[in-house]
């Protein structure tokens, strides 16, 4: 392996070979299926070897899967440790810690995992901020940002955790008054939920060569709760991250094969990070867990 090794894959292979499957595996990290099985997929590229068969059952493991067991689950033991190590009630990690997140990802994506990370560093406090406004960290408007552009400030540190993936969403209602579209020209007879002043829906349909006007939209608006809520209450089919519309069971797929952009979630923070411990480990918590449930 030539490239640095990601522990959440082993994270995953241990999951998916206690419960013999990638759903109960993505049950047990609180994350997706699909996800699973893409680290699954990375970590057996980085080996180079095969550690499940697939069946009908759900996953078998290799015998090269059961020989590295004992090795990840030492690496599971030494990660947890050192989750210890640098939690509030070893360390002394104490203090207020602001994170500024967009709507979506501090409404829906976030909570879960700064309940985990309560858990890990019991004596940080959070504040969070909701705001679809690119916070200015040298300001110190907040410690540690979830973006989904990369800031071109030299004292900002950012990385790239993961990338929000999209699709096109309704709900099941909406759906039945009105028919599931097939293909993706259907769409434009369609009620469909859009942005009110951003052009980033618009600009989307043009490059799939269907320039579409604000009036095919039934539903406009640029606060991205209320365009979910939107969704979720059957005024049209619209765009949405993946992480969010596995939150409804009633609101289902559709064209699954319609070519959407993912976008990048960047961890932005001050330099700082160097030397604030807390800001430190609130960091580290975030760009191991947020993956996750991405």
């Amino acid at each position: 392996m030539n490239q640095p090794f990601d522990w959440s894959l082993v994270q995953s292979f241990l999951a998916a070979l206690d419960q013999g499957s990638l759903l109960g595996a993505a049950r047990t990290l609180n994350a997706s299926q699909p996800t699973i099985g893409r680290h699954i997929a990375e970590l057996e590229s980085q080996l180079g070897v095969v550690l499940f068969e697939r069946t009908g059952r759900g996953l078998l493991p290799t015998a090269t899967a059961l020989r590295l067991a004992e090795s990840a689950r030492a690496m599971e033991m030494g990660a947890h440790q050192l989750a210890r190590s640098v939690s509030g009630a070893e360390e002394g990690v104490t203090g207020t810690v602001r994170i500024t997140a967009s709507q979506p990802v501090a409404c829906v994506l976030l909570p879960p995992v700064l309940a985990r990370m309560r858990q890990a560093l019991p004596e940080v406090q959070v504040e969070l901020v909701a705001s679809n406004q690119v916070t200015n960290l040298l300001r110190r408007e907040a410690d540690i940002a979830l973006r989904m552009v990369r800031p071109d400030q030299a004292s900002l540190v950012a990385k790239r955790i993961g990338a929000v993936t999209l699709g096109a969403y309704a709900h099941r209602d909406y759906l039945r008054r009105k028919g599931t579209p097939r293909q993706p020209p259907d769409l434009l007879q369609h009620e469909l939920v859009g942005n009110d002043r951003h052009e980033d829906i618009q600009q989307g349909f043009a490059a799939m060569g269907y320039p579409v006007e604000r009036q095919h939209f039934a539903f406009r608006t640029d606060d991205l709760m209320a365009y979910w809520e939107a969704v979720r209450a059957g005024l049209g089919i619209g765009f949405v991250g993946n992480y969010m519309a596995r939150t409804d069971p009633n609101v289902v797929a559709v064209l699954p094969q319609l070519p959407l952009p993912d976008l990048p979630i960047w961890l932005t923070v001050h330099r700082e990070i160097r030397t604030s411990r807390k800001i430190r480990a609130v960091y580290d918590f975030l760009a191991a867990e947020v993956p996750l449930v991405l």
